[in-house]
């Protein structure tokens, strides 16, 4: 009964929760956060409910009648995790995981391993010798006779490219010629299987999202920051181990830098902002953090600013910027349309911020079961042009973003010095419109 609780409260009807901030929110209290223990139950249930709902609608979009994710322990395929119950730490030895297409549609799943996994995978082998697990995997395949088998082996996608170059090697010595023919690039089933959120995931990944923004709101406070004394490191630090505390460990080190005034650079106009630095008054704030929980990870970027002594609010200067940054995102998730590729929603985005007179730099991407995810690419921080490959997969509905970007403007205050705007917030788009998960940042974060 308390497990059937704990989903509830985490399930969240996403139209009530994520759409009510879409412009701004302001994080003023975590949402709870469950143990190791108490997550299990429920991520299981994401788990089975992908691979009993979703699975099956993506294996016939994509015509393939037979999935094979081969693993060796230690040495996974990474998709193998978002395909198992947990908990679940490794592989065990040679772990075969099938999938194959039945007349009704629907999928058949299962092992041919030495173990069962849980009860979502029976295993079909009873145990024996390498030789004899590779000789079962053959007859299964044969029993079913597909005419499309996807492994996982691809030149573009490094997700899609998880079966080692030896366990291909076995699997192309112990298959008959006809069914070695068959063998395709489950490329596109792995980018639609990780880069597809289901409903269910839709209404727990606010929350997700919420807790990222919440811990950022701390650190950029008086809790945290005493200026004169507190560096970038100390704040930088404080996220890392505030999100250690909440069992939700980062995907990569938090990073916090500064953009003063007066600062100068040899590198061009605009000064990207020092690590390292003590904090001062007048400080422009930056950081970037990523966190994981129920398989669903964030990437977010925000802004603070520290008061001078005679300072009730930010600047005017340092208002508009913001909000120079939020019309920024508003053209870049206007021109979100299913079906459209990276790559020409980046040229749209790049025109119309030109004609708007602002001087942006846009590389979102794809966020979801690992921080740089599976699918479209629109633009990279040192690539403003088109992106091969990548760039061109096309936009679908139900898929998360990372809206990264950065502009950079003149301000007043600061003797028309170059500032720039670094902002980025996990969204969806749900095939008509982009909502941000838990808000975006529209105010700036104070430190007195």
């Amino acid at each position: 009964m308390k497990m059937i609780l704990i989903f509830f409260l985490l399930v969240t009807a996403f139209t009530s929760y994520a759409k009510e901030f879409e412009q701004g929110r302001v994080i003023t209290e975590l949402p709870q956060v469950l143990s190791f223990k108490e997550r299990v139950e429920p991520l299981n249930r994401l788990v089975i409910d992908r691979l009993d709902n979703l699975l099956p609608k993506l294996m016939d979009e994509v015509d393939l009648d037979m999935w094979l994710v081969i693993n060796r322990e230690y040495g996974e395929d990474k998709l193998f995790y978002t395909l198992v119950p947990q908990p679940t730490f490794a592989a065990r030895r040679t772990t075969i995981l099938v999938f194959a297409k039945k007349e009704d549609g629907s999928i058949e799943r299962f092992s041919v391993s030495r173990y069962a996994i849980a009860d979502v995978y029976p295993t079909v082998w009873e145990g024996g010798t390498s030789e004899e697990q590779w000789k079962k995997l053959a007859d299964v395949i044969a029993e079913r006779d597909p005419e499309k088998i996807g492994i996982n082996i691809s030149e573009d996608s490094a997700l899609s490219d998880g079966l080692s170059v030896g366990l291909h090697r076995k699997l192309l010595n112990f298959l008959p010629d006809t069914y070695k023919s068959r063998l395709v690039s489950a490329e596109d089933l792995v980018v639609r299987w990780l880069e597809t959120r289901s409903e269910n995931e839709l209404n727990v990944y606010p929350q997700i999202v919420t807790i990222a923004r919440g811990v950022i709101a701390e650190a950029f406070s008086n809790k945290v920051i005493t200026p004169g004394v507190t560096t970038t490191d100390d704040i930088a630090w404080y996220l890392r181990e505030r999100f250690e505390e909440l069992q939700l460990r980062p995907w990569f080190q938090p990073y916090v830098n500064i953009q003063r005034k007066g600062d100068k650079t040899s590198k061009g106009d605009v000064f990207m902002g020092e690590y390292g630095r003590t904090v001062l008054p007048g400080d422009v704030l930056h950081t970037d953090v990523g966190i994981c929980y129920f398989n669903m990870c964030t990437d977010t970027q925000e802004m603070a600013y520290v008061l001078n002594m005679d300072e009730t609010d930010a600047p005017k200067g340092l208002k508009k910027a913001l909000a120079v940054g939020n019309r920024w995102q508003d053209i870049l998730t206007g021109n979100f349309k299913t079906g459209l590729k990276g790559n020409q929603i980046l040229a749209n985005t790049i025109k119309q911020s030109e004609s708007a007179g602002i001087k942006s730099s846009t590389y979102t991407h794809p966020i979801g079961f690992v921080g740089h995810a599976s699918g479209p690419t629109i633009g990279m921080w040192d690539n403003q042009g088109p992106t091969p490959v990548q760039g061109d997969w096309k936009l679908y509905a139900n898929t998360a973003y990372a809206i990264e970007g950065n502009i950079t403007i003149q301000v007043p205050e600061w003797n028309d010095q170059w500032l720039q705007i670094k902002l980025e917030q996990s969204a969806v788009f749900d095939g008509k419109k982009v909502w941000y998960l838990a808000g975006r940042q529209t105010q700036w974060h104070l430190v007195r």
